[in-house]
């Protein structure tokens, strides 16, 4: 058989590693710092001490911007911000409201507060203004209006408030709001990457084959005289993956629910080919609960299928199987069918084919990709009368894939 390696596209792997590396730094200098204390040992300059704050108060703050400029984000980063540039108060805004407010001085500023936000708007620059405040106990005497960018523009602001004019205000408060607009422009590329995986997800189900449904069916219907049982038993396999593979919620499932729609997709063939049909199925409870992306699994059983049973008179054998491999599960379908030429291959999983040759392949290997990084590509080994093999290697955990719920039903009596 042939291994069958697309060409692979480089990613920022060096990012994760840097924030590996970080999170390892600073686990390993508290615990240090720890032994000094005890020890009666320095505990480093002044500037470094200012620099492991300063980077740990904004390690806090990044989190709730990820999830773009929503009031409970903002809320959420105010704090931190405000500890970050050591102003009196500080407040971050949207284009028409105050999204949040932290420090002193919000019952009577807030109002004020969007009138320069306002002025900023207009000319899209930095703005530092005095308050006016009349109150000769409100500290709040200077604002900083800085604007908060993303894709689409200004987004909103972030204004901070000193007790005076200060020219090192006006460039802190400038670096900081650019730092909130980096990550309000990475939150924007987070949901630019849900929605392409969405559009994925309803291409794929869209590759469903009208043919498929209308066998299922017509398979159904040939029992309805001969074995009611049987065609009961089917209809309502068949209600249950078509019920799972259009379900609205969730990028992710977890491997047992892939699996169950996989068993009703087999079923469903197996009414229609009958002895002609065979499958083994070997997978290992402990990685039933592993999340891994929604619908990647039935596309490449129902390859098996097409090139097993309709591209073939013979007896098709598919054999899934899904075993503990550490921090993985490795899972892998095989079939005896009729195979292909790797560079046909190739060329389907580049995109370079139109229609529905495929039957998924290359949607698997992109969302396989875009989640994993292409380390985790799918590896199809395959030849022409030499049946095919893909394998594909899932992390048991990985930040941000989290199973939604199943889209099956409970157990029938």
């Amino acid at each position: 058989m042939t291994g069958v390696a697309p060409a692979l596209v480089a990613v920022p792997a060096v990012a994760g590693a840097v924030l590996l590396l970080g999170a390892g730094w600073v686990a390993g200098r508290r615990h240090a710092r720890h032994g000094e204390r005890a020890a009666g040992m320095d505990l480093g300059t002044p500037v470094e001490r200012a620099t492991f704050h300063t980077l740990h108060t904004a390690s806090l703050a990044a989190p709730p911007l990820r999830a773009g400029l929503t009031e409970d984000a903002a809320r959420k980063a105010a704090r931190r911000l405000r500890s970050l540039l050591g102003t009196e108060a500080l407040c971050l805004t949207d284009r028409e409201s105050v999204l949040a407010w932290d420090g002193p001085g919000a019952d009577h500023h807030q109002r004020r507060a969007m009138a320069r936000v306002a002025v900023m708007l207009a000319s899209g620059r930095s703005q530092s203004v005095r308050t006016e405040c009349q109150r000769p106990d409100c500290p709040l005497k200077w604002a900083v209006v800085a604007p908060l960018t993303g894709e689409d523009g200004v987004l909103g602001a972030l204004v901070a408030y000193g007790s005076r004019e200060s020219a090192v205000l006006v460039r802190a408060a400038t670096e900081v709001a650019r730092w909130v607009s980096v990550q309000l422009e990475l939150s924007e590329l987070d949901r630019s990457r849900t929605r392409l995986m969405e559009a994925e997800i309803k291409a794929l189900r869209a590759q469903i084959s009208p043919h498929f449904i209308f066998n299922s069916l017509a398979a159904i219907a040939s029992f309805v005289r001969t074995d009611p049982e049987r065609a009961r038993e089917l209809l309502l396999e068949f209600a249950d993956f078509t019920r799972y593979s259009f379900r609205r919620h969730g990028d992710f499932t977890t491997l047992a629910d892939e699996l169950r729609s996989v068993q009703q997709y087999l079923a469903l063939a197996g009414a229609r080919f009958g002895d002609r049909l065979k499958v083994t199925l070997q997978v290992a409870p402990e990685v039933l609960p592993v999340a891994l992306p929604f619908l990647c699994l039935q596309p490449l059983v129902e390859n098996a299928v097409k090139h097993g049973l309709e591209d073939s008179t013979e007896e098709c054998r598919i054999t899934i199987t899904a075993r503990d491999a550490g921090a993985e599960a490795v899972i892998t379908v095989e079939d005896n069918g009729v195979g292909m030429d790797p560079a046909l291959l190739r060329r389907i999983l580049a995109g370079e084919l139109g229609g529905s040759s495929g039957i998924g392949l290359p949607n698997v290997d992109e969302r396989i990709r875009q989640v994993y990084g292409d380390a985790y590509g799918p590896v199809m080994e395959t030849g022409v009368g030499a049946g095919m093999k893909v394998t594909l290697r899932i992390p048991k955990y990985r930040v941000g894939v989290h199973s939604s719920p199943s889209g099956h039903r409970p157990p029938r009596p």
